[in-house]
């Protein structure tokens, strides 16, 4: 069966040759299980190169895990995370924040998929009510589910506003690297810097094969995190191998480099695609991704040629990704193919119409 480039998922991409070759060179002899290994003490080292000292940093299996994991450090049966109702800890994780986290989740409806403070506010009428599940974190994610990207002005008002009333700020930062690129900033100033509390550091789609990052900024979340990590079953055994990506991932700017290329491909696509007839942008194009509305008729004549997503079935809009290693004729077959099916679609409709 032939493999098609796929603008469905950056999960969907393959892993960086440096990122693999770092896997290989931690393969040579024995290491001592757990995390005790020189490889995670070096990608330890680089994280605090990125994000300053004082950090913990606590490798886990993927991205669900880091989410819930991370959660759990701050939020207890009786507590709720205030996050988006596109969220992927709202939407594509099974419920395992409620299943395993065993906190509450309260989604608050957004146009782009960015939390404000006013948005936000109606969840703490219910401040100190016995009956009700406290708010205990406000959960973000950058870049956001919709493609959109928060700036850091806007991540510290969700700070200040989450501190001032009790809340720690996590971030799921599967795409982070993609919105500091975004940014033209370094990961400090997009996280730290900003008042973010926890991170879901993201490698996953940005080259790395497997596994992402917790990384705590608030010393006192730390502290039980390695239990919660153990009990939420997300500590592998052979943490070396997940810690030389980052090693790689963190040196020389792999994970910039990486980024840069993924949302300069998102950019091309649309600049490909905006102007065909029947084609609607829905979004801004800030990050990696396109979502975009097309006839629905057209939707499975390209699926057969192309594997992406459907985000929303009843307005018949896409979602297309790009990723690291996408290239432009990539992008510039699949926009032929699109002006193609589209366009043929369209112009039916006007000739019949």
């Amino acid at each position: 069966m032939p493999v098609m480039r796929s603008f469905a998922s950056d999960n969907n991409a393959g892993a960086h040759p440096d990122i693999l070759r770092a896997v290989a060179a931690a393969n040579e002899g024995h290491a001592i299980a757990y995390g005790d290994d020189p490889w995670t003490r070096r990608a330890e080292a680089k994280f605090r190169e990125h994000f300053g000292e004082g950090i913990a940093v606590f490798f886990v299996y993927g991205g669900t895990g880091a989410n819930v994991v991370a959660l759990r450090a701050a939020a207890r049966s009786h507590h709720a995370v205030l996050c988006s109702e596109v969220s992927h800890i709202n939407n594509d994780e099974c419920g395992a924040p409620e299943a395993v986290g065993r906190f509450k989740l309260l989604a608050a409806p957004t146009a782009d998929g960015k939390l404000t403070p006013e948005l936000l506010r109606p969840f703490l009428h219910a401040l100190g009510d016995q009956h009700h599940n406290q708010p205990r974190a406000v959960s973000i994610t950058q870049a956001t589910e919709m493609g959109t990207v928060y700036a850091p002005d806007e991540v510290r008002a969700l700070a200040d506003f989450a501190h001032g009333h009790g809340l720690v700020l996590h971030m799921d930062g599967a795409r982070l690297a993609n919105a500091a690129a975004s940014l033209k900033l370094p990961l400090r100033a997009v996280t730290r810097d900003c008042g973010v509390d926890l991170l879901s550091f993201g490698g996953c789609k940005n080259g790395c094969l497997f596994g992402e990052a917790i990384v705590v900024f608030d010393p006192a979340l730390a502290g039980d995190l390695k239990f919660i990590r153990k009990q939420g079953m997300q500590l592998p055994s052979k943490v070396r191998f997940i810690a030389a990506q980052y090693e790689a991932l963190l040196t020389d700017d792999l994970w910039l480099r990486n980024a840069i290329h993924a949302n300069r491909m998102a950019k091309l696509l649309e600049s490909k695609v905006k102007d065909i007839p029947g084609v609607t942008i829905t979004q801004k194009v800030e990050a990696n991704g396109i979502f975009v509305r097309i006839p629905a008729a057209a939707i499975p004549v390209l699926q057969e040629r192309y594997f992406f997503y459907i985000w929303d079935e009843e307005a018949a809009e896409v979602r297309w990704m790009c990723s690291f290693d996408t290239t432009e004729d990539d992008v510039s077959t699949f926009a032929e193919a699109v002006r193609e099916v589209v366009g043929g679609i369209v112009g039916e409709k006007c000739e019949t119409g």
